[in-house]
């Protein structure tokens, strides 16, 4: 089981140096951003600063989309990244959700999640690439031929099967082991339906934690159940609440959705979280004492899980990067 941290844009810089610091310190492998230019600040101006400032972790968007940079923009983004720090950046991409839409702008479609991510890793490698924005192809002269590995972020089945044929692993906004089981087990069969070795598919769940008392953890980080929310509900409207394609725990809690403020996306102050009760934060986050951590990683680890982000913005930011260094990350090292 690898550990992440993901950060939002508005942490302060001397703050995140100081942070990233002590979490490769305590064995976290990931440094994640939000990338949502408009919501928060750019990410990759705060990626390069932290990777100057450690030495082994790595870090990418959390995620980034197909439609805000021309794509030869964003290759050469990636591409600087990784030659500048040895290799060290992934890519992670979704369809736009916050990003395009505080907008006022669609998402991508999932083809276009898919040819983002080949031709951004074309380019990044030194291969010469045709887009659709560019008439001419594009080859960078200064690539060093870094494989960049690519994640999709995805709820939907349509979407599941994509992150499974197209990327190297999926970003599930969750940690319920029975549902992270349900969502990685679809990518890892549509990745063998086009004849893929899946044996090194990587599954991230990504999720706030936090310890201590449990109705304090639940106020704390009621916002990101809301956040998935918004996400569930679009593809209940897409696939319908009774299809069979979408499982019940994921449908049932937002019944009673009344709608997002994105201009409050994944933030504790979102007026539209009454809807979330406390057996939904329990079973969506890891909350409680280390203990209770170091099980619900394992029932996670169970279920196919790789990876456990910690979306680091519900406080606690150093109380949980020690403690998880000190009592959670060593449980996992020899498991």
């Amino acid at each position: 089981m690898e550990f992440a941290i993901t950060f939002k844009g508005f942490v302060d810089a001397e703050r995140a140096r100081y942070l990233v610091r002590m979490a490769e310190f305590a064995g976290f492998k990931y440094c994640w951003f939000y990338d949502s230019h408009i919501l928060w600040r750019d990410c990759y101006a705060a990626i390069a600063m932290c990777m100057e400032h450690t030495k082994e972790m790595r870090f990418g968007p959390l995620v980034t989309n197909p439609d805000v940079r021309d794509w030869s923009v964003a290759a050469s983004i990636f591409g600087s990244l990784s030659k500048q720090s040895g290799g060290r950046f992934d890519l992670a991409v979704g369809r736009g959700d916050s990003s395009r839409r505080v907008m006022g702008l669609k998402p991508a479609t999932l083809a276009r999640v898919a040819e983002f991510i080949d031709k951004t890793k074309a380019m990044v490698r030194g291969e010469e690439v045709v887009y659709g924005e560019s008439p001419e192809p594009v080859k960078f002269p200064w690539a060093v031929g870094h494989d960049m590995p690519a994640w999709i972020a995805a709820y939907g089945p349509l979407a599941l099967k994509t992150a499974g044929k197209h990327s190297d692993g999926v970003v599930l906004q969750i940690a319920e082991p029975g549902l992270c089981k349900w969502f990685t087990d679809q990518c890892i069969a549509a990745g063998k339906a086009e004849g893929k070795d899946m044996s090194g598919f990587r599954s991230m769940a990504a999720a706030p934690a936090y310890f201590g008392d449990k109705a304090q953890a639940v106020e704390a980080t009621k916002w990101f159940p809301a956040m998935v929310g918004n996400h569930v509900a679009d593809i209940v409207e897409k696939y319908g609440k009774d299809s069979g394609l979408v499982p019940d725990a994921l449908t049932d809690y937002i019944e009673r959705r009344r709608g997002y403020d994105y201009s409050k996306h994944g933030q504790s102050d979102n007026p539209y979280l009454d809807f979330i009760t406390p057996d939904v934060v329990e079973s969506f986050c890891v909350l409680g004492e280390p203990a209770d951590h170091i099980a619900k990683i394992r029932k996670l680890e169970e279920a196919g899980v790789t990876q456990f982000n910690i979306y680091l913005d519900s406080g606690q930011e150093e109380e949980i990067i020690a403690g998880y260094g000190r009592d959670v990350i060593p449980a996992f090292s020899s498991h």
